[in-house]
């Protein structure tokens, strides 16, 4: 039996009996804060089962909600590197070896190949776990040798967006990845191969600026924020108040800036559509 005794700031429970549950089993919705378990979030394709909240998710849980059960992962031997020896808190070198220790990956962006109902298609997709799915020279490059890939075999190219934009430690080095990319995006067009670009929360910074925006289809997750400074930023800079509901999916779709949104469990069903409405030419 639990026990309790008053003090002046307030009453304080024992918990010495009490029995805490094992890490990794239980999942509290961020917004209605109803509790579920992980096993019932995985079934809802890792979504509130409450108020259907789009829980935000790594590379791999896409590829697996993606692809016709397998795929292969390309382009995994890039490593970033501190080229430039900065250091604010720690040093970037630290903040890698600690980004990797944490989340089992190498880079903010993964790329896989597979197939959506029998269609290939090649995928690149952030991590925001990795430095907040910041975009640096390997991110660039990847999407570079991605695109070069989808160039050779004529397959169509999606890149699933989750991030806060350049990452500060490579300076203008990940600014430049804004134009590199957008450049590269260029010849898939004149190739007549698709390119949809797939924004989830949250997409803002460079990587609004550039790439994610330019797809041949841009559509998004239900409520994810999607710009290129914070709101906060905005309604310092220019002193009034931001409508309701600025900056998420459903504003931007309003707005003319996205195609349309989609629920993740709908997600593998409109990308095969989407894939059947762009027949790519077979190469020559």
């Amino acid at each position: 039996m639990g026990w309790f005794k008053r003090l002046k700031d307030g009453i304080i429970t024992s918990t010495k009996d009490k029995k805490e549950a094992p890490d990794g089993l239980w999942y509290k919705c961020g917004r209605c804060k109803e509790a579920s378990t992980m096993k019932e979030v995985r079934e809802n394709f890792h979504k509130c089962p409450h108020c259907n909240y789009h829980i935000r998710i790594g590379s791999h849980d896409y590829f697996d909600l993606i692809f016709d059960g397998k795929y292969e992962e390309i382009i995994d031997d890039l490593l970033a590197e501190d080229f430039l020896e900065f250091t604010d808190l720690k040093s970037y070198k630290e903040r890698l070896e600690a980004a990797k220790k944490k989340t089992e990956l190498d880079d903010s962006m993964s790329v896989a190949v597979g197939k959506v109902n029998k269609q290939p298609l090649v995928i690149a997709a952030m991590d925001f776990s990795f430095i907040g799915g910041s975009m640096g020279s390997v991110m660039g490059e990847k999407i570079s040798l991605a695109i070069d890939y989808c160039l050779e075999t004529h397959t169509p190219f999606m890149i699933i967006s989750k991030s806060g934009g350049a990452r500060m430690m490579e300076s203008a080095y990940s600014l430049m990845q804004m134009a590199k990319t957008s450049a590269k995006l260029t010849l898939l067009a004149q190739a007549q191969i698709p390119y949809f670009s797939f924004l989830t929360d949250p997409t803002t910074g460079g990587v609004t600026a550039s790439f994610a925006m330019l797809g041949d289809v841009n559509f998004a997750e239900p409520e994810a924020l999607i710009g290129f400074a914070g709101p906060r930023v905005i309604k310092e800079t220019i002193k009034k108040d931001l409508p309701e509901g600025f900056q998420r999916s459903e504003f931007l779709l309003d707005h003319g800036f996205l195609d349309f949104i989609v629920d993740r469990k709908d997600l593998k069903t409109r990308i095969s559509d989407m894939l059947s409405f762009f027949p790519v030419a077979a190469a020559t």
